[in-house]
């Protein structure tokens, strides 16, 4: 048996095969082929399977975001066996002798320079779709892994870390744990495993070799142990963890439908982060009250090219409607710094956590800002939508969003298109500059949410993505604390509601002192609801906030 330590940053027990994520490498090459017939044959099983692979993302899609988003993959299906697409591949291998690789390339930088080139609009976007099926197309060719892993068995998933637009290719039905050698416990890998609530331990460093690919390892979430090839003992010591675990779920499930509320009365709210309309199942299974937090940046990472107004409509409409009456707060498109996306073109910057990104993009580029707009309030009629801005600084660029969302507004009623009058409109606090002014912030929205990732960050000056700040990076700092009560009070003070969906908000040592300063809501991970149900369930409000107070008013934390 191997011991390896990391740090647990999503609970449970897992054990499978270690399987390492494959990443593409869809580099062209050229050369000569010497069987051309054998070639186009090549391509033509590659084509089959690129229209199987489009059938079936067509049919998730429909599932998953409605007829618009599914419209999306059919399109490709036709594309791919568009006949002047395929005679221009034939010519590259049968005249030109090209290896089917690069025969699909050039055939696909013509036909996209060439409705590049087109006066309408409707064409000039389909250069897009033309690039899109012809990477998928080489891909195929070149035997790279769809999503990163090839395994016909769910895995135990190793990586150096995973990227945002990696975790949204994932197959998470494959997936029963994670392994990172680097990553943070706020990283989109821990995100992703905390809300499939599936085990992940990050942090291994050199010690994953790539000879242990296939071999049985089980992982301890909540303590970063990894066993490889476990002995018996090991393996009975933590099977028999995991059965306890999973008694513990059981006793659990018996607060479903049991109020958040205090011995002494006292209720909140909880509600679930998301970043996928999939991910409503698990809200409504762990019976979460809402959504505090829809990520809708991952509806741009999923996609090749900006994503349509329909698209985005088909996407939050199925939110919406699955939620019935349930208030869903969708946050707008928080791009930049970790989250990058290579048809936003960003310039790279120095320091990109400081730089372009979330609401300073949208209200730099209006036309993207005003597309994610109108598909909000056109969703918002078939559910309780809550519109919340992210990385908000100052009070004019809260009213330069009002205004958008104003403009939005009276041209789907010049349309005839409906959309709710009762729609929230919020914004992130996740900068000190937003905590400090809330008192002004407050007299501009309907309520604050605060991301206390970022928040940790910019505070602490600690990048929240580098593990190796270890200590350094403590949101439980009483700076941090200190600033989360400012925001309460101001808020209230101001007639408006205030939560906490970032990832301290599941955090059950601080449980009390959120209950002390009056926050109202906290949005965590699915699997966080009941465990933070019982944990609320269990407190005195008034026996601890005097105690809570004080320590906040002390220089230590109120822990």
């Amino acid at each position: 048996m191997i011991s390896i330590q990391g740090k647990g940053v999503s609970t449970g027990i897992a054990v499978g095969p270690i399987y390492f994520y494959r990443r593409a490498d869809s580099t062209v090459r050229r050369y000569e082929v010497s069987d051309r017939d054998a070639e186009w044959a090549r391509f033509k099983a590659a084509q089959e399977k690129a229209i199987a692979e489009l059938g079936e993302l067509a049919e998730k899609a429909r599932a998953e975001a409605g007829d618009e988003a599914a419209m999306l993959f059919e399109t490709h299906q036709i594309m791919v066996k568009d006949m002047d697409y395929e005679e221009a591949i034939e010519a590259g291998i049968k005249e030109s002798g090209l290896n089917a690789e690069a025969a699909v390339s050039d055939a696909g930088e013509m036909q996209a320079a060439a409705f590049a080139a087109m006066d309408d609009d409707y064409f000039k976007a389909r250069a897009a779709d033309v690039k899109d099926i012809s990477t998928r197309l080489v891909g195929i060719l070149l035997g790279v892994v769809q999503g990163g892993i090839d395994s016909d068995v769910p895995v135990i998933l190793a990586s150096d870390d995973l990227a945002p637009s990696e975790t949204v290719q994932l197959d998470k039905s494959k997936i029963l744990g994670f392994i990172t050698s680097g990553g943070s416990g706020s990283s989109h890998t821990a995100i992703l495993a905390r809300t499939m609530g599936i085990p992940a331990i990050i942090g291994v460093g050199d010690k994953l070799k790539a000879e242990y690919e296939g071999r049985e390892v089980i992982i301890d979430g909540s303590t970063g142990a990894i066993a490889l090839d476990p002995d018996d003992a090991t393996r009975a010591q933590l099977m028999k963890k995991r059965a306890d675990l999973l008694k513990r779920q059981a006793l659990l499930n018996e607060l479903k439908g049991k109020p958040n509320e205090t011995k002494d009365g006292q209720r909140i709210r909880v509600y679930c982060n998301i970043g996928s309309p999939s991910d409503v199942h698990t809200v409504l299974e762990n019976d979460g009250g809402g959504v505090g937090l829809f990520r809708s940046e991952f509806l741009y990472l999923e996609c090749d090219d900006y994503p349509t107004e329909d698209y985005q409509f088909e996407a939050y409409k199925k939110v919406l409607s699955d939620m019935g009456d349930k208030e869903v707060v969708i946050r707008t498109l928080d791009i930049g710094a970790d989250k990058q996306i290579d048809y936003f073109n960003l310039p790279k910057e120095e320091n990109p956590a400081m730089g372009n990104r979330a609401l300073r993009i949208c209200l730099t580029r209006p036309e993207i800002f005003k597309t994610q707009l109108r598909a909000l309030y056109r969703a918002s009629a078939y559910g309780h939508l809550c519109i919340m801005f992210p990385m908000v600084t100052s009070v004019w660029e809260v009213r330069e969003a009002k205004k958008m969302c104003e403009l939005v507004k009276k041209e789907l009623t010049a349309e005839g298109k409906p959309y709710s009058e009762d729609v929230q409109v919020g914004i992130m606090i996740e900068t000190p500059a937003a905590a400090v002014i809330s008192d002004r912030l407050a007299k501009e929205v309907d309520f604050f949410s605060c991301g206390t990732n970022d928040l940790t960050q910019y505070t602490l000056a600690c990048d929240r993505q580098n593990n190796d700040l270890g200590r350094f990076f403590n949101a439980h700092h009483p700076a941090v604390l200190r600033l989360l009560k400012l925001v309460c009070d101001n808020a209230h003070k101001n007639g408006i509601w205030v939560g906490i969906c970032g990832e301290l908000g599941a955090d059950l040592e601080l449980t009390e002192t959120f209950l002390s300063i009056g926050i109202d809501e906290l949005s965590v991970s699915p699997r966080s609801v009941l465990p933070l149900r019982q944990k609320i369930r269990e407190t005195n409000a008034r026996a601890v906030h005097e105690g809570c107070l004080a320590a906040l008013a002390s220089d230590v934390t109120p822990l």
